[in-house]
């Protein structure tokens, strides 16, 4: 059984009643944690100096200190790329408005904060009356924060489809079975309709071509709201493209073909591996986790009958199977 992953802020039961185990014990087994690598993966747990199938946990203390500093340390690199950014744009709206095209509604407006990007959001979807373009690389909803998200935006999306409007949605191929994302289209009501891609660029929300909200951070706290009509038709020109070329997922499932025996996922991390990207990297572009690429890609070797990394590519391209689309 997979074990899911997860923030520090929500350690599953198990990896919470290990720590404390530990924190008695003043070790833990490493056979013990081997169900639960988040202890491990977060940094509550460290393998002894002398003994490497024993685990000491990191004093709650030191733990606690290190998450604030990395926390202050966000919040002082949001607030600098805040400044850059208004810096960026002063000039473009001093220029815009000195030559009249800068109305009520500011064409670039920079949005800090997950409630604040929410409420503009669902503004400009309370007006919105035809159509809704989505693009939404690696979306995770395991989480409690990623639940209440869906539960948001489900109320608000269904809104829009019984006004009549339509909405599409870009998912990368990973959420194809994704269980949520499955229900969200088996709940929705009205011209609702998705379509999948290995890769997607970052996030990206367009409501009746009039505004488009783009991420301007890393951690999804800021945002950037568009209304310029140059930007907007560059954004729906690319979405169109994107759509064009990507598989239909709802309402139409397509069960993608495998090409002598690579399917279409391994097809993807094929092309990325004789690249030189690293399983990270790899996992990074495609929306899933590392263990999952891994497994992936030791399929692809057992399917060409590589015995190490290094001939692994040279196999891939000797096969042919990148000349060949899946």
């Amino acid at each position: 059984m997979n074990h899911p992953e997860h923030g520090i802020e929500e350690l599953c039961e198990a990896g919470a009643a290990r720590y404390e185990q530990a924190l008695r014990d003043g070790h833990l087994p490493a056979v013990d944690a081997a169900d639960v690598p988040c202890l491990t993966d977060l940094g509550l747990l460290h393998p002894a100096v002398d003994d490497l199938a024993r685990l000491e946990p990191v004093p709650p203390a030191a733990l606690l200190h290190r998450l604030l500093r990395g926390s202050r340390a966000r919040v002082a690199a949001e607030r600098r790329h805040e400044d850059l950014l208004t810096g960026l744009f002063e000039p473009l709206l001093r220029l815009g408005a000195a030559h009249g095209t800068d109305d009520d509604t500011p064409t670039l407006r920079i949005l800090s904060g997950t409630e604040r990007i929410n409420g503009a959001i669902g503004d400009a979807m309370a007006c919105a009356a035809e159509e809704l373009l989505c693009v939404q690389p690696n979306v995770h909803y395991h989480s409690e924060r990623g639940r209440a998200a869906q539960s948001v935006a489900m109320e608000r999306d269904q809104a829009l489809l019984d006004r009549g409007a339509r909405i599409r949605t870009l998912y990368q191929h990973t959420q194809r079975h994704a269980p949520l994302v499955l229900a969200r289209y088996e709940q929705l009501r009205g011209e609702a309709e998705a379509r999948t891609l290995d890769e997607l660029p970052d996030r990206l929300i367009v409501v009746d071509r009039t505004v488009a909200f783009v991420p301007a951070g890393d951690d999804g706290r800021l945002a950037l709201e568009v209304r310029h009509p140059a930007l907007l038709r560059f954004f729906v020109t690319a979405f169109e493209r994107l759509w064009r070329l990507a598989t239909p997922m709802y309402p139409e499932t397509v069960r993608r073909p495998s090409l002598n025996g690579v399917t279409p996922r391994q097809h993807a991390i094929a092309a990325l591996l004789v690249e030189g990207h690293t399983d990270a990297v790899v996992a990074e572009r495609l929306g899933m986790n590392v263990r999952t690429a891994r497994v992936h890609i030791a399929r692809l070797a057992a399917t060409l009958g590589s015995e190490s990394r290094a001939q692994l590519g040279y196999l891939i391209a000797r096969s042919g199977i990148l000349d060949r689309q899946p």
